[in-house]
């Protein structure tokens, strides 16, 4: 089970948060949030895959980021459909090519570009969203349905996936926090489970948006893995 951490901004507390080796550590880039950021990522473990999330945004400003701040993992929170997903993997994957054959050294690039294509999810979905999806993105994200992109602090219906149809490995997320762990435990358990990938954490670990509280995530991380 991976664990990502989404929603980052402080240069000291990304520090802090990369010290408890989550898999993955999230980077938005929409003006609209409060997590929007900005500036540099300090260096972290080649172990942690630096997630560029981003909601409608041009392809070129994609791929401006990626360049930038080398990220391992592009989520795509908006409205993006299945052609914009695929014409992004491919231009992502000239690009690990052309930085493969220079000669300079380029250490976070050892391995394609992950693309997660996020649905929001309430009360019911409709997993024939899915489909046009399905060849082409590397993993779904599930988070819950409300008035901001993401950071809405609560759980949706986490039954609806009983009835997720596909293959393609999925990560849960939206309003998951230390209240949320033995329900996470108990999902775990159960058969929908079979594609679950990661679990991501974002606004429940907060002390203002961007701030991680660190103890709060490292007994998150404990309890998760207790038992695995």
């Amino acid at each position: 089970m991976k664990v990502k951490v989404c929603g980052m901004k402080y240069q000291e507390n990304i520090e802090a948060v990369a010290r408890l080796q989550p898999d993955y550590l999230g980077f938005i880039f929409y003006d609209k949030s409060p997590r929007n950021f900005e500036g540099n990522i300090p260096d972290l473990p080649p172990k942690i895959k630096k997630t560029g999330v981003f909601v409608d945004a041009s392809i070129e400003f994609i791929i401006k980021k990626v360049k930038q701040y080398g990220f391992k993992t592009v989520q795509l929170h908006g409205n993006e459909s299945a052609t914009y997903c695929q014409d992004l993997k491919l231009k992502l994957a000239s690009y690990f090519e052309l930085v493969n054959k220079s000669t300079e050294s380029v250490e976070w690039n050892t391995e394609p570009v992950e693309v997660w294509k996020v649905f929001s999810i309430k009360n019911k979905f409709d997993f024939d969203a899915l489909k046009p999806f399905e060849s082409v993105v590397d993993a779904f994200l599930f988070d819950t349905k409300g008035k901001e992109k993401g950071g809405n602090g609560y759980t949706f219906n986490w039954s609806v996936l009983e009835n997720y149809p596909s293959t393609t490995p999925f990560i849960l997320s939206g309003g998951i926090g230390l209240d949320e762990i033995n329900s996470v435990l108990s999902f775990m358990r159960r058969p929908e489970s079979k594609y679950l990938y990661a679990i991501d954490v974002n606004s429940k670990f907060e002390i203002e948006p961007g701030l991680k509280n660190i103890e709060e995530l490292e007994e998150f991380k404990k309890l998760l893995f207790v038992d695995n």
